[in-house]
């Protein structure tokens, strides 16, 4: 749980005051939920005479802030912002804590799928996003908790309740990293034993990042898996973890047909649904989901 305090001598970290940011609300979510109760005070410049076990971070140029000169890089290049300096310091011994298998796999997945970003962001390296409409990044939607113009929210008031959010997305993306990495050791065994195309799963686990990571992933054009919906579900795999063009399509015909429409163009019994985009199919069972995957297979060799 996190506390904002007015008097320095019950804080157990520092930050600064003003407008607020990804890097240091996400900090101060974690080290709330690293410590159970933490204190914070919010200002504008650090005192001299602080305790030594106050933690001072996002401001005063010591180990836990970035914008002294000499400020820390990755080796990748992206700069570490608060948030990746305490996670860095803490993150392991958070993950232990929690009595989590794979602690290091799910550290480094956690680094690379969410704090590198936020440090990215905070450090003025921005994605490179091509849409035709608005892309708010998890530090946006942060931003958008300072209080507004004209507006009479307390400053303080709307850090929590950012910290709050960041807390409950933490939690969140956190369980989903843990399902990734015990997944990703499940589906590389798959990809190992698989000698074609198709990838079939017994189960639902979230698989496109290993499948396209993986040597063993690299002929891979459909997967296979049970859906949550019933029946099974078919998907196409993108090139690449950047690009999301198709490795191959279902035929042009199928796209946006349902039931009886589609099962007349395929020729097969059990046909439910094809995208319009053509990159996903439904079917209604294991052996139907083959055919159509083949029958794709042959119309993308023979075009």
């Amino acid at each position: 749980m996190i506390t904002l305090v007015k008097d320095i001598k019950e804080a157990n970290g520092i930050t600064h005051n003003g407008t607020m940011h990804a890097d240091e609300v996400f900090a101060t979510a974690f080290l709330s939920l690293y410590f159970g109760n933490f204190k914070v005070i919010r200002v504008s410049e650090v005192p001299i005479d602080i305790s030594p076990n106050t933690l001072v971070y996002d401001i005063g140029k010591g180990k836990f802030d970035h914008h002294q000169s000499d400020a820390r890089v990755r080796d990748n290049g992206i700069k570490y912002s608060s948030f990746g300096l305490l996670f860095e310091e803490f993150g392991i011994d958070f993950l232990k804590k929690m009595k989590l298998k794979n602690t290091k796999a799910i550290y480094n997945y956690f680094v690379k799928d969410f704090i590198e970003g936020i440090d990215a962001i905070d450090n003025g390296i921005f994605p490179d996003v091509k849409a035709n409409y608005k892309v708010k990044t998890v530090s946006d939607i942060i931003k958008i908790y300072n209080p507004s113009y004209l507006s009479n929210d307390s400053e303080d008031e709307q850090f929590i309740k950012a910290v709050n959010l960041a807390e409950s997305i933490l939690t969140e993306e956190l369980k989903n990293v843990v399902g990734k990495v015990e997944a990703a050791s499940k589906v590389k065994k798959l990809l190992n034993k698989t000698k074609g195309p198709l990838l079939i799963l017994d189960e639902y686990l979230p698989y496109e990042e290993t499948v396209l990571t993986s040597l063993a992933g690299k002929n891979i054009k459909f997967v296979i898996y049970p859906s949550n919906r019933g029946g099974y579900g078919i998907k196409t795999v993108p090139i690449s973890t950047t690009d999301k063009t198709s490795r191959v399509y279902f035929p042009k015909s199928w796209g946006g047909l349902f039931n009886s429409d589609l099962e007349e163009v395929t020729g097969i019994k059990g046909s439910l649904f094809c995208h319009t985009n053509r990159f996903l199919m439904t079917a209604s069972t294991l052996d139907t989901a083959k055919k159509l995957a083949e029958i794709a297979l042959d119309v993308n060799e023979k075009e």
